[in-house]
């Protein structure tokens, strides 16, 4: 099995910044792309920001310019570095990554996501 673990959420004021970590652990032979994804109250999960394991990223065009996602592949770990939050930003930030397990399996894994309220 594979575990990850969000970190870093929190209450933050418009214009403020937050740095998320996504951690994994477990039976992990390789880590392929990684992606933060956030579901706000009443809507559907949305893609955030996602990296592949060379490092090419993409982003929705609501954080272009404001969030940096990166990772550390020693390190099993991925970041979300954000800034000039605004409270339409506010939701769950959820971390995915597609793991390759010994012996060849591939399975999407998702954390327990990280809750990011951006308000006065």
């Amino acid at each position: 099995q594979v575990q990850l673990v969000e970190s870093g959420g929190g209450l933050v004021q418009p214009g403020g910044s937050l740095r998320l970590s996504c951690a994994a652990s477990g039976s992990i032979l390789r880590i392929n792309a990684m992606g933060w994804y956030r579901q706000a109250p009443g809507k559907q999960r949305e893609m955030v920001a996602t990296i592949t394991s060379a490092g090419s990223t993409n982003y929705a065009d609501s954080v272009k310019g404001r969030f940096t996602i990166s990772r550390d592949n020693a390190k099993n770990t991925m970041y979300l570095q954000m800034s000039s939050l605004k409270p339409e930003d506010t939701a769950v930030y959820y971390c995915n990554a597609l793991v390759t397990q010994p012996y060849g399996v591939s399975n999407s894994y998702w954390g327990q996501g990280t809750q990011v309220t951006v308000e006065p």
